[in-house]
């Protein structure tokens, strides 16, 4: 299958790629994620006719912690209600997000700066006037001129993301160490499944295996 390979610098002063395990406290990864560099880059440019692949990070800043209470809300509106409120079968009820706060804690990241080896290819869903090239020059210039389909984030929408190409990779992080079980992405077939893959952080690089490596939770 063809693709086109790219290296993309995303860095902010906020980011919590928060651990699954940790269902109510938010407690964030050692350094960005498979999924979370993808959704950065959909953020970008997103086309049913394309599909973004991670294949390696460079951590270009030391990793360092913050702590800090935020207010969330305890429920959310699902999926199916959602839809079929849209189509006219229900009406939604009367919700009050005042009424339904909590405080959680947050262990994040500050200032991440990483640089994204990371590639397109096409999927079933292309037409037949779609091509990468094509998909190549739309990326490049919405990412030249700071174009965006949704606001980039680093993990939750109120940590923006700053996105721009890079040539050369500047100095990384000289430290190495495992990392653990660490999330690939979402499998979204049928289950919607995770997939997870063994990190290692070699000399400040995480190499991501291809996603049919990755094993489902």
């Amino acid at each position: 299958m063809s693709v086109s390979n790219f290296r993309i610098r995303i860095r902010g002063p906020l980011a919590c790629f928060t651990r699954p395990e940790f269902s109510t406290e938010r407690l964030s990864y050692e350094i960005i994620t498979p999924s979370a560099a993808r959704g950065v880059l959909e953020a970008v440019l997103w086309k049913p006719a394309i599909l973004w692949r991670i294949h390696a990070v460079h951590v270009l800043s030391e990793i360092k912690w913050t702590e800090f209470r935020r207010n969330e809300v305890n429920k959310r509106v699902s999926t199916s209600d959602a839809i079929s409120a849209a189509n006219g079968r229900t009406a939604l009820r009367d919700y009050f997000a005042d009424e339904d706060r909590a405080q959680r804690n947050t262990v994040a990241l500050r200032d991440v700066d990483y640089v994204v080896d990371a590639s397109i290819s096409m999927t079933e869903r292309a037409g037949a006037e779609d091509n990468l090239l094509k998909f190549q020059a739309i990326f490049e210039r919405r990412l030249q001129g700071g174009q965006h389909v949704y606001q980039p984030y680093l993990g939750c929408r109120e940590f923006p993301a700053y996105v721009e190409a890079t040539d050369a990779i500047p100095a990384t992080i000289d430290e190495t160490r495992e990392l653990g079980w660490m999330l690939h992405d979402m499998d979204y077939g049928a289950d919607r499944r995770p997939r997870f893959f063994q990190a290692r952080l070699d000399k400040g690089v995480m190499q991501v295996p291809a996603w049919e490596e990755a094993v489902t939770a």
